[in-house]
């Protein structure tokens, strides 16, 4: 197991390579205190973060929800050169980009990179498929759209709900959770976004639910329309999925992880997850 970790924080103007044991923020953070900011994951590949240009859009605009500072993409890309600048071209990493409010009262946001390896089990998932189990959310699948104060769409560092639900899924031996709202309409993953393919088409729910918008997905039905392959935003259900062709989970590190089992029964890919792939890797 490969447990290289680099970590950089912004200190005084520039982006600082700190020891990945050194303590970077106060117990007095309101990251740390109120879960107060936001993130971002992105892959690295070769020493490279090729996808960073819409993870920091997103970030910008998860930001704008929190009425957060963002310190800028030059900020962001300085701490992601911090973090690889000795990295292993063969090891596959991810980057995760934190902006916190800092201490609070008007003192200034925190920001820092962590660079890690690309955990095991997430490369199982990629390669072998996932178990899924579909568990409600609690909210009306148009109502955190129509209420900011929810943040719905924003990629906040409270996921203390994600990890809660990925656990109790771990515990039934799934590997992973597809939420739906009180009507029973699809929303997304806890750290991914749920696409079928059915009637030679390819489906996502829309942003219109208060999901967070896919960069993986986006990039995905980019590709796919370029390539003849129509895609649309769709309202769904868990019975879509059963009927559905294919179904997948995306994520920025892990891809297009397919789905096997769903809810305990097991279900097929019609071929297709290998276009899915190639269109990612192109």
């Amino acid at each position: 197991m490969n447990d290289q970790r680099a970590v950089a924080v912004w200190r005084n103007g520039a982006a600082v390579r700190v020891p990945a044991q050194e303590p970077v923020v106060t117990a007095l953070d309101q990251g740390l205190v109120r879960g107060d900011g936001v993130f971002e994951s992105a892959a690295v590949i070769r020493g490279e973060a090729p996808y960073l240009p819409a993870h920091l859009t997103r970030l910008a605009r998860s930001a704008r929800l929190l009425e957060l500072a963002d310190p800028g993409e030059d900020t962001w890309r300085s701490l992601l050169a911090a973090v690889v600048a000795d990295w292993p071209a063969e090891v596959e990493g991810v980057v995760r980009l934190f902006l916190t409010r800092g201490t609070g009262g008007g003192a200034p946001p925190t920001a820092l990179a962590l660079l890690a390896a690309v955990p095991a089990e997430t490369l199982r998932q990629r390669t072998d498929g996932i178990s899924v189990l579909s568990l409600g959310l609690g909210v009306p699948a148009d109502f955190r759209a129509a209420a900011p104060w929810l943040l719905g769409g924003a990629k906040t560092l409270s996921y203390a709900v994600n990890m809660a639900a990925q656990r109790h899924a771990a515990a039934s031996g799934a590997d992973d959770v597809v939420f739906t709202s009180l009507e029973g309409q699809l929303l997304e993953g806890p750290t991914s976004t749920v696409v079928w393919a059915v009637g030679g088409t390819l489906h996502t729910p829309p942003l219109e639910t208060g999901i967070l918008a896919g960069t993986t997905a986006a990039r995905l039905f980019a590709r796919a329309a370029e390539d003849g392959w129509p895609t649309a935003a769709t309202r769904g259900t868990v019975a879509d999925l059963h009927a559905a062709d294919a179904v997948w989970l995306l994520s920025g590190v892990r891809g297009a992880a397919t789905v096997h089992t769903l809810d305990g029964v097991a279900r097929g890919d019609a071929g297709l997850t290998a276009r899915v792939r190639e269109l990612l890797d192109r």
